[in-house]
């Protein structure tokens, strides 16, 4: 079967990881800490904090900036649903926004009549690997006094207007799940320019400790969302090969766009002018009229995995009935979720192997 995603490992990870192993010094140590300089450096940040999940960054994220019970968060309504998850976690409600077909990211022009006096903060997700639209974004935060959380789980490496994805607002979260452009098979990575909210999330991942006068406090309520030296080591391979992958990554959506650029019945995604999409995901869109289930499920038949790329929030049980939203008002985000389908995207795909995808689907699309 032509898989959806693998990841990109090899044997240089293993010799790593075998060297941890042998060293007997498996959480949160060294590894860990040069893991964390080698991204800091990569993303020109001052701070980065390993975690154990891209979700457990964005938990902490939320719980350092002081978000609690009471306030708003502005999310996308088309997004992996651990965004909005975190939210309610911490007992603020979401405040969903729809987004733009031409990047799936969230609609800057519609933000504003979403915010009130209790608002606290934006959460912009750079969907499948594009940046949103943050200069917008960063506007909206100045003028209302708004905290800027970077959901960038998908787009390490991705840009807008040269500065890095996880640099652009307040605090950045990335997550190095095996769907990811690298991987450390769980993981995630905080990052920040602030010294207080590196401080405070430092000492949330790991039971609340901080070192005073030499000696251990117990200063917060903490978690254990501590990264291993495993993970770590890993991911300092995995980050060697970052900008290789990515370059490999945008070959092959060259490839898909010659061969569907033809079709009338999708709707291929652009990368936005003013940012480097790393296509995490490569997610087509189909025309109303055909079925995506059906069409998804007919490329399984052919081996060949498909899946669908992300959420509409509103459309999820626990938030339908929740806040029981207007569905008019999100109408891309419903399109997107219906109609949507990520294709097969890794390195080791072949031109060969891309024919054959693009083949069945026009195919298939014809036969309905």
């Amino acid at each position: 079967m032509i898989k959806l995603s693998m990841p990109e490992i090899g044997n240089e990870e293993l010799e790593e990881i075998k060297k941890v192993l042998e060293s007997k010094n498996l959480v949160q140590g060294e590894k860990v800490e040069q893991f964390e300089n080698l991204v800091s450096e990569y993303l020109n940040i001052k701070y980065c904090i390993a975690v154990s999940s891209g979700t457990a960054a964005l938990h902490l994220a939320l719980l350092a900036l002081e978000i609690k019970e009471g306030d708003e968060i502005i999310v996308p309504d088309f997004t992996f649903p651990a965004t909005a998850n975190v939210v309610e976690l911490v007992g603020a409600a979401t405040k969903l926004v729809d987004i733009k077909l031409d990047d799936f990211c969230i609609d800057t022009d519609k933000i504003e009549k979403y915010i009130t006096e209790k608002t606290k903060a934006i959460i912009a997700v750079h969907e499948f690997g594009q940046c949103a639209d943050m200069e917008k974004i960063n506007i909206l935060a100045k003028k209302y006094n708004l905290k800027i959380i970077e959901d960038a789980a998908c787009a390490l490496g991705a840009a807008y207007n040269g500065r890095k994805a996880g640099s652009l607002g307040h605090i950045g979260c990335f997550s190095f799940h095996p769907r990811k452009a690298i991987t450390t098979g769980e993981g995630g990575m905080i990052v920040t320019d602030d010294k207080e909210l590196y401080q405070s999330v430092k000492a949330l991942r790991n039971h609340g400790i901080k070192y005073l006068n030499n000696k251990i406090e117990f200063t917060s309520a903490g978690f254990n969302y501590r990264m291993t030296d495993i993970q770590a080591a890993m991911g300092i391979v995995q980050l060697k090969k970052l900008e290789s992958i990515i370059n490999n990554r945008r070959n092959i959506v060259k490839e898909y766009e010659k061969l569907l650029i033809d079709e009338p019945n999708i709707i291929l995604p652009k990368e936005k002018i003013y940012g480097k999409h790393i296509y995490q995901t490569y997610h087509i869109l189909l025309k109303d009229e055909f079925y995506r289930d059906y069409i998804k499920n007919k490329l399984k038949d052919k081996d060949i995995e498909c899946n669908i790329g992300a959420y509409a929030l509103h459309e999820q049980l626990y938030y339908k009935e929740k806040y029981k939203l207007n569905m008019e008002s999100f109408v891309n985000a419903s399109f997107a979720y219906k109609q949507g389908l990520a294709l097969p995207l890794h390195c080791q795909l072949s031109r060969e192997d891309i024919m054959l995808i693009t083949d069945n689907i026009k195919l298939i699309l014809n036969e309905q």
